[in-house]
């Protein structure tokens, strides 16, 4: 599957937009990556994310930051405890006081943009992938491997519960709570799929400004890099 079949064939059950209405979701696919370390402007771009974050926290908790609260009210609508289950925005932010991880090149980029333009951001191992993506409601059977107590063990969403999945089963638990193994980044990943979510009062201009400024980074990640995105949901969803 081509990285446009990809784009072209994801979709969001209308199930998921019933409960969020306002809900739109940017995604990225990229090709010809080349793998690297953390280097230095991956460093200062999270360096600019910490001293965003401190920011933002020094004149509000970081449970009423706008997006954050809007996430946290979209998790309670499925029935999750955002206060058990942190959305991945919220979980960065609460980092950042001590130091974001520095863990490549690739990863160091997406997690700063998504703590600078304060929107939940997750990557994808395209290579990983089997089918496109998938935004829907879980029945509670479909299989999602993680880890626990540094053993591999296959988990399975709650019914009901708003998960990212492909053909082989959930990618991503709980909206943008946790990534599943089979398909995160890893030190070697060359190609990759990136989800931008936003609900209100992030708008649409905001939305695109984060896609434009995470295409504009990952530009720099090899001599070869192709960015292809589409955008879903909302009523200027393309």
């Amino acid at each position: 599957m081509t990285t446009f079949d990809l784009l072209d064939q994801a979709r969001i059950d209308d199930t998921v937009l019933a409960l969020r209405p306002d809900y739109r979701v940017s995604l990225l696919a990229v090709s010809g990556l080349t793998p690297g370390d953390s280097d230095q402007a991956s460093d200062d771009l999270l360096s600019a994310a910490e001293e965003k974050a401190r920011a933002l926290l020094a004149d509000s908790p970081v449970e009423e930051l706008a997006h954050v609260a809007a996430w946290r009210d979209a998790y309670r609508s499925f029935g999750a405890k955002p206060q058990r289950t942190r959305n991945s925005l919220e979980a960065l932010l609460r980092r950042a006081e001590g130091g974001l991880p520095r863990v490549n090149r690739l990863t160091d980029v997406y997690n700063a943009i998504s703590v600078l333009h304060q929107v939940p951001l997750g990557g994808e191992d395209l290579d990983h992938y089997v089918g496109a993506a998938h935004l829907t409601r879980a029945s509670g059977d479909e299989d999602f491997d993680t880890a626990a107590g540094g053993a591999d063990v296959t988990e399975h969403p709650d019914a009901g519960e708003v998960v990212w999945r492909d053909d082989a089963g959930v990618t991503c638990r709980r909206w943008n709570w946790r990534q599943g193994r089979r398909t995160q980044l890893r030190d070697s990943t060359t190609s990759s799929l990136f989800i931008l979510d936003a609900l209100a009062p992030m708008t649409d201009e905001q939305l695109r400004a984060a896609t434009d400024d995470l295409a504009s980074h990952l530009t720099r990640l090899g001599p070869d890099v192709l960015v292809e995105s589409r955008t879903l949901g909302g009523p200027e969803a393309i």
